[in-house]
């Protein structure tokens, strides 16, 4: 092929948009894939590879075989590195008085906002008592005593 350089060139860049943009480095195959498919493409456009079909299968297939082992476990290492932080809402710190008892289950439930609440505390609350949300989570409010 004329242009086999540039086709693979253009294939790892678009391999590469997709990992990032559409998968957001969920998978690393494509991230591979579009690395190799670059070298491989840069060293054909370089007269460093025979810009044929075969080189180009073979090229890749390696390529993407050494990065895969390379760099599997530094990057899952990396994306498995989340941080966990405390979601700070516009209601922490609301109180209210309870309409039904509340504990852990999150068996209370209670409407804000358009928003059905699960409500969960530490300690057993009674009904009619007095509490304000000490911190949020999807869709559960934690609640403890005034």
């Amino acid at each position: 092929m004329e242009n086999m350089a540039e086709i693979l060139m253009i294939l790892g860049i678009a391999a590469l948009i997709i990992e990032v943009a559409v998968l957001g480095f969920a998978t690393f195959v494509l991230l591979f894939l579009g690395i190799s498919l670059l070298l491989t493409g840069i060293a054909m456009n370089a007269g460093l590879l025979e810009a044929s079909v075969m080189t180009a299968l073979w090229s890749n297939t390696l390529v993407t075989a050494v990065l895969a082992v390379t760099l599997w476990k530094p990057l899952s290492r990396l994306q498995n590195n989340v941080e966990h932080k405390a979601v700070d809402s516009d209601f922490a710190d609301q109180t209210f008085i309870l309409e039904q008892d509340v504990d852990s289950r999150g068996e209370a439930q209670r409407n804000y906002s358009g928003v059905r609440w699960k409500l969960k505390s530490r300690q057993p609350l009674a009904a009619g008592t007095e509490v304000k949300v000490v911190r949020t989570e999807v869709g559960v409010m934690w609640v403890e005593a005034v």
